[in-house]
């Protein structure tokens, strides 16, 4: 029967051997580059080190439950919480409950437990479990040009008669917004930017906390992927932010926002803050533009400067321990703020 505890220093190699056996060496080497600044480098570690647990026969470590702890503000009230991230069991020692074993475990030491982007066999664990189903996270896309509509599986000629089709729309979806207030790039993420959040934090029912220790860990020193921030700024003080990055993607190239604050109010804000994304997406001659957004406010403003919904497959879990919460708190969502860089689905 397998042990579960804690990770300690002395298991990294150990980890390294069952990643690489479960998910080969070509992940195993992606993880590697990156596992320091995942694990090790969060600001929001626990004192004893990162959250992972695991499965251990002996000496040999046969599963692992690897977590990033976030603080999770719930109407106003943090608590301590943790995306589930990095699973992964031996395989001689699959589909004999280990996995769920480790889930549990993960569950039971953490003030609210988070996923996003679930694998099919996750997702139905959640739901053997009886957590709250509370869906995936939209996802909107703004088209810039006629090849933002094209999809990789259909043929040829299918994509070139929606393209001829749908150009009309994309004219007037695509149109380039003003900037009504003031936006510059920068590098790293400052004071301001926590003051930001303690403004707005009570604005949100449900949200990781986004201060400044945590936007530059998660957006400014990743080792695997290069972001850009623009900041919002008004009287000298800052009203927001939204980071992005360009990718290529089969037929076609992208523009993906990652995560963005304004205040729910601020439909100046968001929307100046996605027209410089617009210019940037323009010059990078991406096809469309990208955002995951759950707040129902938000949303609106997207929708108004040319984005449209369309299906989302990035799955959401979230069940809080930590707190009572009122009758309803899992079905009204329209207030919480989640977006595609709050988890590691942005790899």
């Amino acid at each position: 029967m397998a042990e579960i505890d804690r990770y300690r220093p002395e298991d990294r190699r150990g980890v390294e051997a069952l990643y690489r056996r479960v998910f080969g060496h070509d992940a195993a080497e992606a993880s590697r580059l990156r596992w320091d600044w995942q694990y090790r480098r969060n600001p929001n570690n626990p004192a004893e080190g990162p959250l992972i647990w695991l499965a251990r026969e002996g000496t040999a470590i046969v599963g692992q439950y690897a977590a990033m702890p976030v603080r999770l503000s719930l109407k106003g009230r943090e608590v301590d919480a943790a995306w589930g991230m990095d699973v992964m069991v031996a395989p001689e020692r699959q589909r004999q409950g280990l996995g769920e074993m480790l889930f549990r475990t993960w569950d039971r030491h953490v003030g609210a437990s988070l996923g996003l982007g679930l694998s099919e066999s996750s997702y139905r664990l959640f739901r053997k479990l009886e957590w709250p189903d509370v869906g995936p996270v939209p996802c909107l896309v703004k088209p810039l040009t006629r090849r933002a509509l094209r999809r990789p599986h259909w043929p040829t000629f299918a994509n070139r008669i929606v393209s001829a089709l749908t150009l009309p729309v994309v004219k007037i979806a695509g149109r380039a917004l003003p900037l009504r207030a003031h936006v510059e790039p920068i590098r790293r993420f400052d004071a301001t930017f926590t003051e930001l959040w303690d403004r707005v934090a009570p604005r949100f029912d449900l949200a990781v906390r986004r201060d400044e220790a945590y936007l530059n860990w998660k957006y400014a020193t990743p080792p695997h992927i290069r972001y850009s921030i623009a900041a919002l700024r008004r009287d000298e003080g800052t009203a927001g932010y939204a980071v992005y990055r360009h990718v290529h993607e089969p037929r076609g190239r992208a523009t993906i926002i990652a995560d963005f604050l304004v205040d729910p109010d601020d439909e100046t804000g968001l929307r100046t803050l996605v027209g410089w994304v617009d210019r940037e997406a323009r010059s990078a001659d991406s096809d469309k533009i990208r955002c995951f957004a759950m707040h129902a406010g938000f949303r609106r403003i997207l929708r108004r400067s040319g984005y449209f919904h369309v299906k989302s497959t990035m799955e959401f879990v979230v069940k809080v321990n930590a707190l009572d919460l009122p009758r309803g708190f899992y079905e009204e969502r329209d207030a919480w703020h989640v977006t595609l860089g709050d988890s590691d689905q942005d790899r």
